[in-house]
């Protein structure tokens, strides 16, 4: 890390200030396709290809995907010796969602992009998330498609007056300097890349892998729909890259696309032959392999990147998939332990609070009525256990017969719990994949970032499985 560097935190209230974008475009519609299209148009003009592809002539290679990186904090950089002593002969590294935060500044990427992996051999591409759109997208342009251009939306009408003075506009971009910071930290020949647009696709002989740009809000405009289904088209096997997951929570986002259809029609289309679908934007790791039709499409959730963690014991059981075949990361019982804690130490009653995560584990089995994926010998539950399962969100099986209110912990009113608890102490709970590619299978690992020394060269594998691509 910087010798000195501010510690971020979601509680300062310039850092909520600087995000208030996202209120903006959710009050007089998100600016993001507007933009985008602007975009798109112009690197166009440049001389990006009219298919937004790059093209790789390896049969087999691996790569890795991670996403909501950019805090610039301790929990990020924790994940940087794991993830270059897994990923140092992969061939490139896809981030998905969320860049840099709090709000994408061009200036915000050389300790929270450039210095962190300027140890990954390999060129980096990445998909904007809604933290990076509160710029307007103009740092994401400058560093991944070296474009620049004014991203201050139109705002059409009298109406959106307010939202033209609220808006927070984007910082301003010191080319020179930028320059100079490449060169520093990411200069190396084989580093370089260019994407040709903030929504692209790497076509290889074995695998097109697609990612897609939705916004601040989800969903994605027309002209992109149309590019979407034109890539998409095809036997190939494919898989999806993109800042909102379609399956995330045991619910399913399908992802509207704006003169008809929905993302999640063309991943389930057996004409277009998708094997799975990531997505970030939530900060942990979850796995849904969906049956449709005679197929299995793996939904995953991968934002566990180095931001602050999301809460995975509020995860009701799975109606999407069955509960045997779910899987995430940090798992439930863990999840609730590490919440105990905090509300322990906030509330000064840890005698109350505090659970072991054999404690919480055994908690969350009898509220959920599952069988954890990580068992204990002994998991007798006690009233104290219960009283903190229910306090703190952990869902029921079936219809309870009392209610205990929930403190605060993701839902509305609820919703910035998980934001405001962030902490930079191990264990982090952070994730990232290796994706390996041969002519007939893709092999995927998910590998845990714990920040303690003894898994910085041998990080766990939390989770696995293989696609067939025959």
């Amino acid at each position: 890390m910087p010798e000195r560097v501010r510690t971020f935190s979601w509680r300062r209230p310039t850092v909520l200030w600087r995000s208030r974008n996202d209120v903006v475009a959710r009050l007089w519609g998100d600016p993001s396709n507007e933009l985008r299209q602007r975009a798109v148009a112009a690197l166009a003009e440049r001389g990006a290809p009219g298919s937004l592809t790059m093209h790789r002539p390896e049969r087999e290679f691996s790569f890795i995907v991670m996403g909501d990186t950019g805090e610039g904090d301790r929990s990020q950089y924790a994940v940087v010796p794991p993830l270059l002593s897994v990923g140092a002969d992969t061939d490139f590294l896809v981030i998905a969602s969320d860049v840099i935060y709090p709000t994408g500044d061009t200036g915000d990427y050389e300790d929270k992009f450039f210095r962190p992996y300027a140890g990954y051999p390999g060129p980096i591409y990445a998909v904007p998330g809604n933290h990076d759109w509160y710029d307007g997208l103009r740092g994401f342009l400058n560093v991944f498609c070296h474009f620049d251009m004014d991203c201050t939306p139109s705002w059409p009408g009298r109406s959106a007056w307010l939202a033209r003075r609220l808006w927070r506009r984007s910082g301003e971009v010191d080319a020179a300097r930028l320059a100079e910071v490449r060169a520093r930290y990411r200069g190396a020949p084989r580093q370089r890349a260019v994407q040709p647009a903030p929504y692209w696709a790497i076509d290889t002989p074995t695998l097109r892998i697609i990612g897609i740009d939705t916004g601040i809000r989800g969903g994605m405009d027309e002209e992109q729909g149309r590019w979407l289904r034109g890539v998409s088209a095809g036997p190939k096997p494919k898989l999806l890259v993109t800042g909102k997951p379609l399956v995330v929570e045991d619910m399913v986002h399908p992802d509207p696309i704006a003169g008809g259809g929905t993302v999640d029609e063309i991943v389930r289309d057996p004409a277009n032959n998708y094997v799975a679908a990531i997505g970030g934007d939530i900060h942990n790791y979850e796995r849904y392999p969906v049956k449709v039709g005679r197929r299995t499409l793996q939904y995953v959730v991968s934002g566990g990147g180095g931001a602050f963690m999301h809460a995975t014991h509020i995860i009701p059981r799975t109606t999407v998939v069955d509960e045997s075949e779910f899987r995430c990361y940090p798992l439930r019982g863990d999840s609730l332990s590490r919440y105990s804690q905090l509300y322990g130490r906030w509330f000064r009653m840890p005698w109350l609070f505090d659970l072991t995560p054999k404690e919480a584990t055994a908690a969350v089995e009898q509220r959920l009525g599952i069988k954890a994926a990580r068992r204990y010998e002994d998991g007798e539950v006690s009233l104290r256990a219960r009283f903190v399962a229910a306090a703190l969100g952990v869902p029921r099986g079936k219809r309870p017969r009392w209610r205990i209110r929930r403190l605060p912990v993701k839902r509305i009113p609820q919703r910035f719990r998980s934001e405001m608890a962030d902490w930079d102490s191990p264990p982090f709970f952070k994730s990232f994949l290796r994706l390996d590619v041969t002519e007939t299978e893709l092999r995927v690992r998910c590998y845990a970032v714990t920040g303690c020394g003894d898994h910085e060269n041998a990080p766990p594998v939390e989770d696995e499985f293989v696609i067939p691509l025959a």
